[in-house]
C-alpha cells in the first residue's frame, strides 16, 4: 500500500460580528460612563472640601492675627496702667498692692499674647499642606481680619440638586446601577453571532487566485444558557439590591446638603444678632474701664475696679473677634454646602469620555 502526502496553501479571511439586539453592549457602555461621571464629580467633591478646609484654616488664622493685634494693644494699656500705678505710689497717692495688682495684670495679658503664637503656627502649617508646600519654609505675613466676609452664591436650594458634585456624583451611581440592571437581564436572552469565512485554498501556491481555488461560508450561531442554577437570577437580584442602596444614598445625600445649608444660614444669622449685641457689650465695657480709671484717678475707687474693668473689656473684645471668626467660618461653609462655583454642567459629556478612551497611552 503505498501512502502519498499531500500539500496545501490557503489563504483563509474570518470576521464575526455580535449584534447588539438585547442592549447588553450598549448598557454597559452606559453604565460605564455613568461611572466615569460620577468620579469625576467625586474629584470635585474633594477639590472643594480641600479648598473650604483652606479657606476655614485661613480665616482662624487670621482669628489669630486679630487676637494678636488685640492683645498687643492690651499689652500696651496694661502698661501704661502700671506706669501710672507707680508713679501714684512714689507720690504717696497709691500703695504697693495696686503697684502688684498692675503689674500681674500686665505679665498675664503678656503671656496670653506669646502663646497665640503656638495656634498661628499651626494653622499656618495646615495651610502649608494644603496648598502643598514645606511647612518649614512657607509663611504668611500677620493681617487683620478681612472687612468683607465671602460671597455667598445666590440661588434657590432647590438648585442644590445641580449644584452640588456629591449629589451629582450619587445621582450618577443611581444611574449606573440602573444601567447594570439592564446589562443583567440581558443574560436571559441568547447571543447571536454572524460570522464569515472565506479565502483561496490549494496544492500550490500559483494556483492561490484561480477561480476554483476560493472558498467561503457565511452563517449566524446561537448560542442559549439552559441551566446555571439560577446564577442569572441571583445576579439580577444583586444589581437590584445595589440599586436600592444607590437610591438610599442618594436620597440621604440630598436632605444632608439641605441640613448643611440650613444649618449655616441658621448660624449666620444667629451670628449676625451675637455680633451686634457683643459690639455694644465692647462699647459699654470700654466706657466702664474709662470711668473706673477716672475714679481710681481721684482716690474715689480702688485699683482693684480699674482690674475688673479691664478684664471684661478684654473678655469682650476676644468673644467679639471669635464672633467674626465663626461668621466667616460659616460663610466658607455655606458657599460649600452650596456647591460654590460648581456645576453639574461640568461633569464631562459622554462623548468627551469616549474621546479620552479613545486616546493612546502615549498621545497628548
Amino acid at each position: 500500500m503505498t501512502v502519498r502526502s499531500y500539500t496545501d496553501y490557503s489563504l483563509p479571511f474570518d470576521a464575526s460580528w455580535e449584534p447588539d439586539f438585547w442592549g447588553h453592549i450598549r448598557g454597559g457602555v452606559r453604565s460605564n460612563v455613568y461611572a466615569a461621571q460620577a468620579s469625576a464629580a467625586d474629584l470635585e467633591n474633594v477639590r472643594l472640601s480641600v479648598q473650604a478646609e483652606l479657606a476655614a484654616d485661613y480665616y482662624e488664622l487670621r482669628a489669630q492675627d486679630s487676637l494678636k493685634e488685640l492683645l498687643d494693644a492690651t499689652v500696651n494699656a496694661y502698661q501704661d496702667a502700671l506706669d501710672l500705678t507707680v508713679a501714684q505710689y512714689k507720690a504717696g497717692l497709691g500703695s504697693d498692692e495696686a503697684v502688684a495688682q498692675a503689674e500681674a495684670q500686665l505679665k498675664a495679658a503678656q503671656a496670653q499674647d506669646t502663646n497665640l503664637g503656638i495656634l498661628r503656627a499651626q494653622y499656618e502649617h495646615a495651610i502649608a499642606v494644603l496648598v502643598g508646600e514645606p511647612a518649614s519654609s512657607f509663611s504668611l505675613p500677620a493681617q487683620p481680619y478681612p472687612t468683607e466676609l465671602p460671597k455667598t452664591p445666590a440661588g434657590v436650594p432647590s438648585e442644590l440638586l445641580e449644584r452640588r458634585p456629591d449629589i451629582a456624583a450619587a445621582e450618577r451611581s443611581v444611574a449606573q446601577a440602573n444601567a447594570q440592571i439592564g446589562v443583567a437581564k440581558t443574560a436571559y436572552f441568547p447571543t447571536i453571532l454572524l460570522s464569515a469565512t472565506g479565502g483561496f485554498g490549494n496544492s500550490t501556491a500559483a494556483n492561490w487566485f484561480a477561480w476554483p481555488s476560493r472558498f467561503w461560508s457565511v452563517g449566524p450561531s446561537l448560542a442559549e444558557t439552559i441551566f446555571d442554577a439560577g446564577l442569572r437570577r441571583a445576579t439580577l437580584e444583586q444589581y437590584r439590591a445595589s440599586y436600592e442602596a444607590a437610591v438610599a444614598n442618594y436620597r440621604q445625600t440630598v436632605l444632608t446638603a439641605f441640613q448643611q445649608v440650613e444649618d449655616n444660614l441658621v448660624s449666620l444669622r444667629i451670628l449676625s444678632q451675637d455680633l451686634e449685641q457683643q459690639d455694644a457689650a465692647v462699647e459699654a465695657a470700654a466706657r466702664s474701664l474709662q470711668e473706673a480709671t477716672v475714679r481710681y484717678k481721684a482716690g474715689l475707687d480702688p485699683y482693684l475696679n480699674v482690674i475688673s474693668a479691664q478684664t471684661i473689656l478684654l473678655n469682650d473684645q476676644q468673644t467679639a473677634v471669635s464672633f467674626r471668626m465663626e461668621q466667616r467660618v460659616a460663610s466658607v461653609q455655606l458657599i460649600k454646602a452650596l456647591g460654590g462655583g460648581w456645576d453639574s454642567a461640568e461633569l464631562p459629556s459622554p462623548n468627551q469620555l469616549k474621546t479620552k478612551m479613545g486616546r493612546s497611552p502615549g498621545s497628548s
